[in-house]
């Protein structure tokens, strides 16, 4: 049985019925925020299906802003129409968890709640996670095989590697290498060699056969040679 009397039970019906107003204005006058158009249609193409979907990141993105406040918005009505008709039942103001009456105070402030503030399910921290946190953790986790000391091939490692060049918020501050200079010097292991294991294979060639060799004069060759690595009197040319 409710606490609340005649005087607060109407000024709160007020403030629950002002609000759905308002919400049904939301709903009906704004096109669904947006949806009442195609996504199609705000794009300007006869088919999203032949585009990357970078292509429409803008459209995507607001269409699920459009989706998400509508969300609210239907979840703010049903809310509404459960605390009036509570109030209709003479429920109104008495916590469904624990049967506690709920101060006057808090239904000032939140007209539609119906519970107490120690069983409101807002303030439920929800420990459910996305699967795929368990799934992609640590990094690299199912492609790296730094591990694996027999495996020298392409790893999921290298891919981050690659794709790291481009560019990323880290920055030299957050480098794996205390020693950086630069924003090209930031990525993981930079110093890698891309494409041969020791620089002698990036600059010695040979022909079809195997027979002639030739000496590529590139930048591993010359720090091969300051480091006094090789001798240029034994180059075939």
């Amino acid at each position: 049985m409710t606490q609340l009397t005649p005087n607060q039970l109407n000024e709160l019906r007020g403030l629950l019925e002002k609000d759905k107003a308002e919400t049904e204005e939301r709903l009906s006058d704004n096109e669904h925020y947006g949806l009442a158009s195609s996504q199609r249609d705000n794009t300007g193409e006869l088919s999203l299906i032949d585009n990357h979907p970078a292509d429409v990141a803008s459209e995507t993105y607001e269409r699920g802003k459009d989706i998400s406040l509508l969300e609210r918005e239907d979840l703010r009505l049903t809310r509404i129409i459960a605390a009036l008709t509570a109030m209709n039942q003479g429920d109104y103001g008495t916590c469904l968890t624990c049967g506690a009456p709920i101060p006057f105070e808090r239904l000032q402030a939140v007209p539609d709640t119906l519970y107490c503030v120690d069983h409101s399910p807002r303030q439920e921290v929800s420990d459910r996670r996305p699967v795929e946190e368990q799934f992609l953790k640590p990094p690299f986790g199912r492609s790296s095989m730094d591990e694996h000391d027999e495996y020298n091939a392409f790893d999921g490692e290298d891919a981050w590697q690659i794709v790291e060049r481009w560019g990323n918020s880290d920055s030299p501050a957050m480098s794996e290498n205390r020693n950086v200079e630069s924003y090209e010097e930031i990525g993981i292991e930079t110093g890698e060699e891309d494409g041969y294991v020791e620089s002698l294979e990036s600059f010695l060639a040979t022909d079809i056969t195997g027979k002639f060799v030739s000496v590529v004069r590139n930048k591993e060759y010359y720090d091969y040679i300051e480091h006094n690595e090789g001798d240029r009197g034994l180059e075939p040319d």
